[in-house]
């Protein structure tokens, strides 16, 4: 492991630690866990994505840990309903009507996206469900050595350039750092169709793509080395949110700016407005709030009382920095009311900011929602 990665990896057993502290100083329970028991039972966590992905680990993590923080140490056992870009098995969950805690699901910002979008195939309503955690990530965006020497802050130097962007869709998670490079005042073509951040990465290191961005995790293991040799040179991270709602910078990397510091920075672009509120909506939707828990709307308040201290106590665990260190990386989980208020930030988008996404969409890269 390099110095960067060890120094990186000690601040995040710290930052863990606060985080959670903070996560926990902000929720409210009732009723402690209700008289509850799972004693004997199952529980189902479902996620409507395939067993390879970020998803899978996430859920894989959080399995263990409820099955023995639960009241009567359930089997916690991890499903997977891939199809439609997560939207069949959401559509699946709003179905349901277990009400007695053997049924949780989990989403990621590739359900929140077609639901904030108003796509055709969304016949779920994350209102009618209950939220019981919300996990954040982050993301870094990065410059090839050349182009990162003429990097003093803003991206003023680069409005002349033509960049090529490895990318899975205009309405996937890359929606973030298309909008934010439209934001910015860049010229950046999209080669849509990578099956993963994975392949847009190998599309920069051939030299195929003059930007990219990995999320944190792939970032400090595949991009750090690059940037060691001069190969590449981050420019901003998305960033985090703090208690009142604000774009701050990202505890894995406190000494590299925000996208909104970059933003402010930059001639181009505006941190207050229509853009900017819709960039922050979708931020959230894909990052900041990214992998959500829920019960479905049929479950009682002892339950959620229930699952809510089990998580509470997981996250209030002494090793529960080393362990979330590797899959967690250092940002918010959120539970009781953090969770809720994370899951209406990450489900709602105004009016205006929708259109404007909509009218962007369709113009830029002729994607509809019809």
């Amino acid at each position: 492991m390099t110095d960067i990665l060890q120094a990186v990896r000690g601040a995040a057993l710290g930052a863990v630690a606060g985080v959670a502290a903070m996560a926990m100083g902000t929720t409210a329970i009732a009723g402690g866990h209700g008289g509850v028991d799972f004693a004997g039972k199952t529980v189902e966590f479902v996620i409507p994505f395939s067993e390879s992905g970020g998803s899978a680990r996430w859920a894989n993590f959080f399995a263990p840990l409820l099955s023995e923080h639960l009241p009567g140490n359930p089997t916690v056992v991890v499903r997977y309903r891939p199809g439609a870009g997560s939207t069949a098995g959401a559509n699946w969950f709003q179905e349901q009507t277990t009400d007695d805690g053997t049924l949780i699901f989990g989403t990621s910002g590739s359900t929140q996206f077609p639901y904030l979008l108003g796509d055709p195939r969304v016949r779920y309503e994350y209102k009618d469900w209950r939220p019981v955690l919300a996990s954040g990530t982050g993301g870094v965006v990065y410059l090839p050595g050349d182009l990162g020497a003429d990097y003093d802050g803003d991206m003023d130097a680069f409005t002349d350039v033509d960049f090529l962007y490895g990318s899975q869709g205009a309405t996937t998670l890359d929606l973030v750092p298309l909008l934010a490079f439209k934001l910015l005042g860049l010229t950046v073509d999209p080669v849509f169709g990578i099956e993963g951040r994975g392949d847009g990465r190998l599309m920069f290191e051939r030299g195929e793509a003059n930007i990219d961005y990995q999320t944190s995790s792939a970032y400090l293991r595949s991009v750090v080395p690059m940037v060691e040799s001069g190969m590449a040179v981050p420019v901003f991270s998305y960033g985090a949110l703090n208690d009142a709602g604000e774009i701050v910078r990202d505890p894995t990397f406190p000494d590299m700016p925000s996208f909104k510091e970059v933003c402010e920075a930059t001639a181009a672009c505006s941190t207050e407005g229509t853009a900017w509120e819709a960039y922050k909506a979708f931020f959230i939707a894909g990052f900041a709030a990214q992998k959500m828990v829920y019960l479905p709307g049929t479950a009682s308040d002892d339950v959620v009382a229930t699952y809510t201290k089990a998580l509470q106590d997981i996250i209030a665990r002494p090793d529960f920095a080393e362990l979330a260190a590797a899959e967690l990386g250092v940002y918010p989980q959120l539970t009781g009311n953090g969770a809720i208020s994370a899951s209406d930030q990450a489900t709602t988008v105004s009016d205006e900011s929708k259109a404007y996404v909509l009218d962007w969409l369709k113009s830029d890269y002729g994607v509809t929602m019809e």
